[in-house]
């Protein structure tokens, strides 16, 4: 799948947008981006990856950092759906992949409260790890080089310079 600068671009499947789509304009460092307004389903969170993946393919992207990628960006996903918007179909996520032939640029944003990232427990430690859960952030900043909350804790912005 591939976008035109200055357009957004639908990945596999669509899902509709819940509001007006806004056009974005390419910076020239981006050669492919998608932006979508996506309901809180985990099957759209799996849409955006799809053409993200393709796209990562289509730039000859190495495997490993395709698989960290993915699993940074579906957490990512996961979380805006499942934390920040509780499931809530009512309330929607916005991303916006932006891929060039040596980085990517991610930002998702969710209708929730947000989060003080610092206050999530350390997995690591000897009391958390036998807990299924709570892995998601230490994954995020394991795989990618640049990770950011924004705002009120509900704006992510991630970036991965490929080696």
């Amino acid at each position: 799948m591939r976008a035109f600068p200055g357009a957004a671009s639908k990945p596999r499947g669509g899902f509709a947008a819940t509001g007006p789509e806004t056009p974005v304009t390419i910076h020239p460092c981006w050669t492919w981006q998608l932006e979508q307004r996506i309901p809180s389903l985990t099957k759209a969170a799996e849409q955006i990856i799809d053409a993200l993946l393709a796209q990562l393919e289509a730039e000859h992207w190495d495997s490993r950092e395709v698989f960290g990628v993915q699993l940074a960006v579906e957490e990512a996903l996961v979380n805006a759906i499942k934390h920040g918007n509780k499931d809530d179909p009512a309330k929607s996520v916005r991303v916006l992949v932006q891929t060039s032939p040596d980085q990517l640029r991610v930002e998702i944003t969710d209708e929730g409260p947000g989060f003080d990232p610092g206050q999530v427990p350390d997995p690591t430690d000897l009391d958390r790890l036998d807990t299924p859960h709570g892995r998601g952030l230490m994954l995020i900043h394991s795989y990618m080089t640049h990770v950011e909350y924004k705002g009120r804790g509900n704006e992510l912005v991630m970036q991965k310079k490929r080696r």
